[in-house]
């Protein structure tokens, strides 16, 4: 019974490594049929039905070499499965074939290493027995429990450490996508390839025949019994963490490009807003003569020759008019500001008509250091956050009317900008960050204003820093609002 009960419980074994084998395959390869589910059921099929012939023609087989031959056997054979069923003419084919069967390997072992814990129990009962307090019917069939629980105990331990090593694979690795360099392949292979060829070391000198009885090795150096765990661990999670130092090193060098290439853009975009300043100077000098020269022209009209050339003169008030819209609504002493400030005006009055937008006291000095660019990421930022929280005092109380105020003032050798805006009251605050964290919900896109602003002060011996003022009274004509301050100090 015991033994039918083992037999059973291989079986089973086998049935769940396959799981785990499309689980590993599946992750990272495209399925060649229809359907994942089927490719799933196929792989883990005949993956269990090869491993359980696979053990019953080698039974009790007990050449030093039979451990390797079933080795080549089943790596022949995985190859074949996983081509039949995923699109597996890539270079990660080689590593997931080759980290599944030294995982598995080096889980065997570990597993069968729980089967030393027979020696102490196998040792108690015995002790039991002899001392009478077990009958020898007894004695047997507690024997044959034993041993079957500890292969059970040793097949679940297996499995489980397959499985989540597997697991551990997959989730660390990130960049499924990325393209894999032969070194890059060398690197994550390496472990793979060491631990595979340990077990197989394992299986030949693990078990051997004297005088036609399997001794163990661990009988002749019992210092094993806990060198061979520890280096079966080792190599266990050199495999898992060379996956995830690859992982780290791609999304390094990924975030190395991108900073790059975002260094090459603010690069490019301070030459054009460098160029903006230029053509606003331009054009404002331009305007204030051609406004001169057209009140010249209209005065040297008479009323008689307005009234004989009607077209001209409108014509010509026309083209004052113009130029009056050509006016900033916002000057600041700044181009790039006043640029911002009126873009972002539109875009505010547009979501919300009746928001109070005031910047009159919002001026920069002509010798102040600090560059237009870092000027724009800190008004932009400032007006970005101001306006999200404008939009959820008018979403939560229709009858407010929200606001936003800008002002700066110089103090010293230090120049100071605040930005006052109405919000609903809520704020979202983290232990980990000195600021408000977005209550949007793609908070990974979103939320890095404050630290944009912190980072650009710092540029200039400066910080941020916030303030919350209370609820004032709250009526139904009235309704209450908090106030948000944004302070942003500078070294001018």
């Amino acid at each position: 019974m015991g033994e039918i009960t083992t037999a059973l419980c291989e079986v089973i074994a086998f049935f769940l490594q396959g799981y785990c084998l499309q689980y590993f395959l599946g992750s990272f390869l495209a399925e060649k049929m229809t359907g994942r589910s089927k490719t799933a059921v196929a792989v883990l099929f005949f993956y269990g039905v090869f491993k359980t012939a696979l053990g019953y023609l080698l039974q009790g087989r007990m050449d030093s070499m039979m451990g390797f031959y079933r080795l080549i056997l089943q790596s022949i054979f995985l190859t074949i499965l996983t081509f039949c069923f995923y699109k597996a003419a890539k270079v990660i084919t080689v590593f997931l074939l080759t980290a599944f069967m030294a995982l598995n390997e080096i889980c065997f072992f570990i597993g069968y290493m729980t089967m030393s814990l027979s020696v102490p129990i196998l040792e108690f009962e015995t002790t039991l027995f002899t001392d009478g307090y077990i009958r020898e019917e007894r004695f047997e069939q507690l024997l044959l429990f034993t041993a079957a629980s500890l292969q059970i105990m040793c097949l679940v331990v297996w499995v489980s450490l397959l499985y989540l090593s597997l697991k551990k694979i997959v989730n660390a690795f990130r960049e499924r996508n990325y393209i894999m360099q032969r070194t890059e392949l060398i690197f994550i292979l390496t472990p793979a390839m060491a631990g595979l060829f340990l077990c197989i070391l394992l299986r030949i000198i693990m078990v051997t025949v004297e005088d036609g009885m399997p001794a163990l090795l661990y009988d002749t150096y019992p210092a094993l019994r806990l060198l061979i765990p520890a280096i079966l661990l080792l190599s266990l999670l050199s495999i898992l963490y060379s996956v995830k130092l690859f992982q780290d090193m791609v999304s390094l060098n990924r975030e190395k490009s991108s900073r790059i290439i975002l260094e090459q853009q603010i690069e490019t975009l301070q030459k054009h807003i460098g160029e903006i300043e230029r053509l606003y100077t331009g054009v404002r000098s331009i305007k204030h003569d051609m406004k001169n020269t057209l009140t010249v022209l209209m005065r040297l009209f008479s009323e008689k020759e307005t009234e004989k050339t009607p077209e001209l003169t409108a014509y010509l008030s026309e083209l004052n008019q113009s130029f009056d819209r050509l006016d900033f609504r916002f000057r600041t002493g700044n181009a790039v500001a006043d640029a911002l400030l009126n873009m972002k005006y539109h875009e505010i009055t547009e979501r919300i008509p009746e928001l109070s937008f005031q910047a009159d006291n919002l001026l920069f000095p002509e010798d102040l250091t600090v560059q237009s660019y870092d000027i724009g990421v800190i008004l932009g930022n400032a007006l970005d956050n101001a306006l999200e929280g404008c939009i959820r005092l008018k979403q939560k109380e229709l009858k407010s009317v929200p606001f936003i105020r800008l002002i700066s003032f110089r103090r010293g050798k230090y120049f100071f900008l605040e930005i006052e805006n109405s919000f609903d009251g809520r704020l979202l605050r983290d232990h980990r960050s000195e600021f408000p964290t977005t209550l949007k919900n793609d908070r990974q896109a979103h939320g890095i204003g404050f630290e944009n602003m912190k980072k650009t002060a710092e540029k200039y011996g400066g910080t941020v820093d916030y303030s919350v003022a209370g609820y004032p009274g709250q009526t139904e004509n009235a309704p209450g609002y908090a106030i948000f301050t944004l302070s942003v100090m500078l070294r001018a």
